[in-house]
């Protein structure tokens, strides 16, 4: 009888055992490696190409996949969704000019043409600044810069000679300054990455509002591809947006993607 029952036992392990390779088998068939993506690239075969890299990117984000899937849309003639992968790129990697090339290769095949408002020269440096390098780049360049400040400050307590305490002392006080900018240029790329305000208008055209509900004024019309930026996102179905030029106004949500 026991030895009935623990053969019952074993075939039903054999069958589970055979039942969950089964239903993994698919899982295996249909991972997708980078290079598969990169081939159908090259092989002009871009609507795959643009589903290999968007299940890339469920896997994780990097500005590379970013960049490739907005190539691929570019490619397919679709620019919205160029731009708007692009700019996520962008977002992670603010110093690549491959991506701002491209970037503004896409906008010039939207409709709405506009000229961002002068700011002041300052703001243009810093932002400029600011966006040489990544969140990542900037943490390692204060990471290595609080390492030489501590170096050189131990060269100016230790050193005899007057010459290596003086280049001691200022260069350590140049790479502490190094150290909180670049801490600073992180911060705030980091807050741009988790408080994403920029958006694309997906919509062929919409309206943008004096007020947000349908009845509002029609001050002007949007059409896809247009970068905003979002300055009100307390309400669930609309979302007050600036343009570069200053412009402002209110927008159906189901007709923007955020960034």
């Amino acid at each position: 009888m026991n030895k009935s029952i623990y053969s019952q036992a074993e075939v039903f392990v054999k069958w589970l055992f055979l039942f969950c390779i089964v239903a993994l088998l698919p899982l295996t068939v249909h991972a997708v490696s980078k290079a598969e993506a990169d081939s159908a690239f090259a092989r002009q075969h871009y609507q795959q190409a643009i589903k290999y890299y968007e299940a890339l990117l469920k896997q994780g984000v990097s500005a590379e996949l970013y960049y490739n899937l907005g190539n691929a849309y570019y490619r397919s003639d679709n620019y919205t969704r160029a731009i708007l992968n692009y700019e996520r790129a962008l977002l992670l990697s603010p110093g690549d000019g491959d991506i701002r090339h491209n970037l503004q290769l896409a906008r010039q095949k939207t409709t709405d043409k506009q000229i961002p408002s002068a700011d002041f020269f300052l703001v243009t440096w810093y932002r400029t600044l600011v966006n040489i390098m990544g969140v990542d780049a900037w943490a390692w360049t204060a990471l290595l810069a609080l390492t030489l400040a501590i170096v050189l400050f131990l060269v100016y307590l230790f050193s005899q000679r007057i010459g290596l305490q003086k280049v001691g002392f200022f260069g350590a006080l140049t790479l502490l300054a190094l150290f909180l900018l670049a801490n600073l240029f992180a911060f705030h790329q980091k807050h741009a990455l988790t408080n994403r305000t920029g958006a694309i208008v997906i919509a062929s055209e919409t309206s943008v509002k004096s007020t947000p509900a349908l009845n509002g004024t029609d001050l002007f019309r949007l059409h896809e591809g247009t970068k905003v930026e979002i300055t009100d996102n307390s309400m669930k179905d609309w979302k007050e947006v600036r343009l570069p030029d200053g412009k402002e106004g209110w927008i159906d949500v189901k007709a923007l993607e955020v960034i």
